[in-house]
């Protein structure tokens, strides 16, 4: 007897019954763009096959991990040998110290690195450090940048909140949320309006990637190392998205100011649940068992997750992946314009992460992105579904160009967003 195919609709009516709201992370519901989401069933290289049998070209990369493509061979033939070994022990491994001692070689404002498994617990346990380490309970964050979902930091967050119209949680205590401090992003005077001798950090995405990518104005991160210097506050970066994607070492490597802690996620664990945060040694020392601020993790530093980690540094670090990957955002972001025309909206990118808002000429914070053309991009999304090209369903966020993709596959995509445009006017 031959098996029904299920749908994605058929998925998603069972998972409704199963899952709150259907899905696992609130963003992949397409709440904001209408429709049952498609359910997906593999990927390879640059593209993506949903339940269906349909195949797009893939701009989401998992939210930004995919890098060198889905299913890199090197990665997954690092993960199943080391499945074959054992999927978790509960200790210590030689993977481990091999992955800290390549990031702490390549991210000079990191001297010791602790491993975790998510970009929320990696900006949880920077923070509980920086309060430990300055005796201070405040904290600076900007409106629209998310860095996940631990309680304080659900103020004024971007991506998924934004697109649910829930910046603020329900179940976060009032007095968790008091000792946060929302400042604007790319505005140096909200900063100092915001910190003082109570701050004990200053967390920040230095690109933007949770309103849309928003890069900093000039100054703004000289700015902020200041600002922390003169207030004895630490400055934290989240490079969860922009870590490994846009430069070998993150965007601190593109500018002049180093954080006093630098969080990672996403790329680092090659699409496997990896992160770590790390910075200067008297700083990571007071970190348990070292020091006195209790952090752990059964499955930190999972083998399996530093095995796809190392093979993913080793992918990056042959020849010259970045320049590649920024003469293919280059392109994107020059094809998209062409093909915007007189219509109002902007393309703005940062190496090879990119968003496409409707609307509006430039985007330089959370407030102005608030203001883009969310019906626009609702009908653009459905466009380019369509036309076969897998884009966030949300206009708060970023879309991620891999290795893996050809100029073949820009040149395709370019005229693809021409014709859905068309579509969507």
């Amino acid at each position: 007897m031959q098996k029904t195919m299920q749908t994605s609709e058929d998925l998603f009516a069972r998972a409704r019954r199963v899952i709150p709201g259907g899905v696992n992370s609130p963003v992949r519901a397409w709440s904001a763009v209408g429709g049952a989401p498609r359910f997906v069933a593999r990927a390879q290289g640059a593209h993506i096959f949903d339940v269906e049998g349909r195949r797009y070209l893939d701009y989401i990369g998992s939210w930004g991990p995919m890098i060198l493509g889905h299913a890199e061979p090197s990665v997954t033939d690092a993960i199943i040998a080391a499945a074959l070994d054992g999927t978790s022990f509960g200790a210590a491994t030689a993977g481990e110290v091999e992955f800290a001692e390549r990031l702490c070689a390549r991210f000079p404002s990191i001297q010791r690195v602790r491993l975790v498994s998510s970009g929320t617990e990696a900006t949880m346990s920077a923070l509980r450090l920086a309060r430990a380490a300055t005796g201070r309970e405040a904290i600076v964050k900007f409106a629209g940048c998310y860095h996940g979902h631990s309680d304080g930091l659900l103020v004024r967050a971007g991506s998924g909140a934004t697109t649910h119209g829930v910046p603020d949680s329900p179940g976060v205590p009032a007095a968790l949320g008091a000792l946060t401090r929302v400042a604007r992003f790319n505005d140096l005077a909200s900063v100092r309006a915001t910190c003082d001798r109570e701050v004990a950090a200053i967390i920040v995405e230095p690109v933007a990637g949770n309103m849309g990518v928003v890069p900093p104005g000039p100054g703004f991160l000289e700015g902020l190392r200041q600002i922390a210097d003169e207030t004895g506050a630490l400055l934290i970066f989240d490079e969860v998205m922009t870590g490994l994607r846009v430069g070998a070492a993150g965007y601190q490597s593109l500018t002049s100011v180093m954080p006093d802690l630098t969080c990672l996620a996403k790329i680092v664990g090659g699409g496997m649940p990896l992160a770590a945060y790390g910075g200067r040694a008297e700083l990571m020392d007071l970190i348990s068992p070292a020091g006195p601020v209790y952090q752990a993790g059964t499955l930190s530093g999972n083998p399996l997750a530093v095995a796809a980690g190392l093979a993913t540094l080793d992918r990056l670090d042959d020849g010259d992946p970045y320049r590649r990957l920024e003469e293919s955002g280059a392109f994107l972001q020059a094809g998209l314009r062409q093909a915007l025309g007189a219509r109002p909206g902007c393309v703005q990118r940062v190496g090879s992460m990119f968003t496409l808002f409707f609307g509006l000429s430039s985007v330089t914070n959370y407030d102005e992105a608030l203001e883009c053309d969310t019906e626009r991009f609702s009908r653009f999304f459905a466009a380019m579904i369509d036309e076969g090209i897998w884009i966030p369903p949300s206009q708060f966020e970023a879309w991620f160009v891999s290795l893996a993709h050809t100029r073949a596959d820009l040149e395709a995509t370019v005229e693809a967003v021409g014709r859905a445009l068309a579509a969507s006017d």
